[in-house]
């Protein structure tokens, strides 16, 4: 999920000089292998397409119809990064450019943004399909109004997709339309002093999400960093400082609060997120020493048996967040921990390599599915069900690539 929530072997791709050169072949096959094969059996010779985020549980004959059709932009965004740490450039860009037309075509909006999910399957000229089904109850095709929506750090994760393929493959297309995704939060969700959640709700008339997310900051930060490496251009300079100084207005002394209410007001320091205690000294490589207490903040406030929950509730293994936990203490200075992470979460490969989103039947964020805050809708949660984002997660830290640099970690 980009919190509105949410990729056969091709070993001959995996030798690419990009490859995480730390990693035993071994490991490398039994984390990449499954990746690759979820783009072959899904884009069907095309390439251009999108990957499925979920696979049924072992417990259900089939995905609920709301995930069914559904390949989260995050997710597919994550895939691309892992499959180029594992040296698979061309299952990479076979997710790549389906993103690329997805920049570059909309059903309604022409402004270069992206949803945050597509239909999984091949992408062909045109606008790309968003998810939705039938509902025989109501006699309507249906779809989901915050996948039909866009959240700022999914358009960051895009672009940091596009960057990584642009990195390993110096194809130009790339580039320009990771700069049409941050031109985008530029002209867009900017609030002067933090980038706004988005948009949310069905064409043409969205609503807009004026609260601030700690999370989406880093992601803007990350992507705007590298693009002003590339291009020099002082608009992503000035958006990678506004994103920082927001970081720094949500570091509350030994961890991160989780953002601002829409108000403008920061977050309820009652709520936690794994993801946001790790990610943003994660992505910025000089950032306050200080920063680095959030992850021992995690392991005493999130921390469940041999892993990490998604919030302090502790109901439940997240399985995505431990595999961010595991690469974030390979940054740290903590292989030995590091390693562990990945064997607690290894025991929940499902038989097609993905490996599940939790340990338990299901896991509480403790977020509302509906993104507006009017509390209309219940709680999100994740399920014990294979899942690409944390399939990718786990790729990335057993080959101890940093997503947000596109380097692998020192």
């Amino acid at each position: 999920m980009k919190r509105s929530v949410v990729t056969i072997l091709c070993i001959a791709t995996m030798t690419s000089p990009v490859a995480a050169a730390g990693a035993p072949d071994s490991q490398r096959a039994r984390y990449c292998a499954p990746l690759a094969a979820a783009v072959t059996a899904q884009a069907a010779g095309t390439n251009a397409a999108f990957v499925r985020s979920y696979e049924h549980g072992e417990d259900e004959s089939r995905l609920p119809a709301g995930l069914a059709s559904t390949a989260f932009v995050y997710d597919n965004a994550l895939a691309v990064i892992a499959l180029i740490a594992c040296g698979n450039v061309s299952s990479a860009t076979t997710i790549g450019n389906a993103l690329s037309l997805a920049v570059r075509n909309d059903r309604t909006f022409k402004d270069g943004r992206v949803r945050n999910a597509y239909r999984p399957g091949p992408v062909g000229e045109g606008a790309p399909a968003l998810p939705g089904w039938w509902d025989a109850k109501q006699n309507i095709w249906a779809e989901d109004p915050a996948q039909d929506g866009t959240s700022t750090g999914n358009v960051g994760w895009a672009a940091l997709a596009l960057l990584t393929l642009h990195q390993a493959t110096k194809q130009q297309s790339f580039l320009a339309d990771a700069e049409r995704l941050i031109d985008w939060v530029i002209g867009n969700v900017s609030s002067g002093s933090g980038f706004r959640g988005g948009f949310h709700g069905y064409d043409p008339q969205q609503v807009t999400l004026t609260w601030i997310s700690t999370e989406h900051n880093v992601d803007v930060y990350a992507a705007a960093t590298w693009l002003f490496r590339l291009t020099n251009e002082q608009k992503y300079a000035d958006a990678a400082s506004q994103a920082r100084q927001f970081l720094g207005r949500a570091f509350d002394g030994n961890h991160f609060l989780l953002g601002t209410k829409p108000d403008g007001s920061l977050a309820d320091p009652g709520i936690l997120a794994l993801d946001v205690q790790l990610w943003p000294w994660m992505a910025i490589p000089d950032a306050p020493a200080q920063w680095r207490s959030a992850l021992n903040f995690a392991a005493t406030h999130l921390a469940v048996k041999d892993g990490f929950d998604f919030n302090g509730d502790r109901d439940g293994l997240w399985v995505e967040g431990t595999a961010q936990a595991s690469l974030g203490y390979r940054i740290a200075g903590d292989p030995a921990r590091s390693a562990q992470l990945l064997t607690t979460i290894e025991a929940e490969r499902a038989p097609s390599g993905f490996l599940n989103a939790t340990r338990e039947a299901r896991v509480s964020t403790g977020l509302s599915i509906d993104p507006t805050g009017t509390g209309k809708d219940p709680d999100f949660f994740y399920f014990r069900r294979p899942h690409l984002g944390a399939t990718a997660w786990a790729t990335l830290a057993a080959l101890a690539w940093n997503p947000f640099t596109g380097k692998e970690v020192d």
